[in-house]
């Protein structure tokens, strides 16, 4: 019984069954998705709006505490940890898989707070040893890599643990890359956004926050990063720090010159319109650029396809026809 499973299992039948049903998912998935997704902005803006109030909160408790010398005049209750955080907390892996840069990364991504750092320690630490599982399930259960020998299937094994444990680490780069390419194609118009805010008088955290309602439809991230950066300028001590957390978030260049500029303005009392006007125009200069620089690599990326598509379709568009009448005429000769 159990042999006539794993033969099914392995038939060459039952794969393509598979991968047919999981093409046949994803496709109703992706045209379904939009629909009943949700609205994503909102779901973000609940997320940055969170995010906002625990600014707000430790900022009041912190200025509390020094205005009473040391007694806090604001208490939060104790959250109950679930089973993923007391095994973070109990086998202290935030001090053996973390540091600064990832949790960095993770900003970077748009995970904030202490639950997506457990998660992702969680995940670090539970997934290699469920690579490792599957994999031994493969090899030695389903009889897989039949040409190999035992000591290559447990090499193989360790290989699966292997990308297991750094699973959580790609999964968070190409989420925070994505990301960072939103936020950069999204800047130039915020920037121009924002220049009009702050020339028709409104102060620069009003222009943050009007600036974010409109560029939620292009960039969601972008929306968010600008929703804290308004909430960080109302509520910490040091405007400068806010700047400076939002490249930190983001990572842009161009959104670092932002950030340099302004706390230039509001150190040295320089005008805030004419330096985002310099800036505006820099950005919107650059995407130029990267557009040209994108489109001049257009014909050398172009030219292997055309060798091995386009032209042997047009040799015989072309010698088609005289090929048949030669055949039909016997030959050349």
């Amino acid at each position: 019984m159990s042999s006539d499973i794993v033969g099914l299992l392995t038939s060459g039948q039952f794969v393509i069954a598979v991968l047919v049903a999981i093409s046949v998912f994803a496709t109703i998935f992706t045209l379904l998705a939009p629909a009943i997704g949700g609205n994503e902005l909102k779901n973000r803006m609940k997320t940055v709006a969170t995010e906002r109030d625990e600014i707000r909160a430790r900022e009041r408790q912190r200025l509390a505490e020094e205005s009473q010398k040391g007694r806090a005049s604001l208490r939060m209750d104790a959250k109950k940890k679930n089973g993923m955080t007391s095994l973070v907390d109990s086998l202290d892996l935030k001090k053996m898989l973390a540091d600064e840069k990832t949790i960095e990364n993770l900003r970077a991504a748009g995970f904030r707070g202490q639950q997506p750092l457990n998660t992702f320690l969680f995940m670090r630490f539970a997934l290699p040893f469920v690579f490792f599982a599957g994999c031994l399930v493969y090899a030695f259960v389903l009889g897989g890599f039949p040409d190999k020998a035992t000591g290559m299937k447990i090499v193989y094994c360790l290989g699966a643990a292997a990308a297991g444990f750094y699973a959580p680490n790609i999964y968070v780069n190409n989420k925070a890359g994505k990301r960072k390419l939103s936020i950069s194609k999204a800047w130039p118009d915020a920037l121009d956004l924002l220049l009009i805010c702050v020339e028709s008088g409104m102060s620069i955290e009003a222009g943050f926050r009007k600036v974010s309602n409109e560029i939620g439809s292009q960039s969601t991230a972008l929306a968010e990063e600008l929703v804290l950066v308004g909430a960080e300028l109302s509520f910490l001590a040091e405007r400068k720090q806010a700047y400076e957390n939002l490249h930190k978030r983001t990572g842009v260049e161009a959104v670092k010159g932002v950030s340099q500029a302004l706390i230039q303005a509001e150190r040295y009392g320089t005008p805030v319109g004419q330096a985002l006007r310099v800036l505006a125009s820099e950005s919107r200069q650059m995407r130029l650029n990267a557009a040209e620089k994108k489109a001049a690599a257009l014909p050398p990326k172009l030219t292997v396809p055309m060798i091995l598509f386009f032209l042997p379709v047009l040799f015989g568009v072309i010698l088609g026809p005289a090929g048949i009448q030669i055949s039909q005429r016997g030959g050349i000769f």
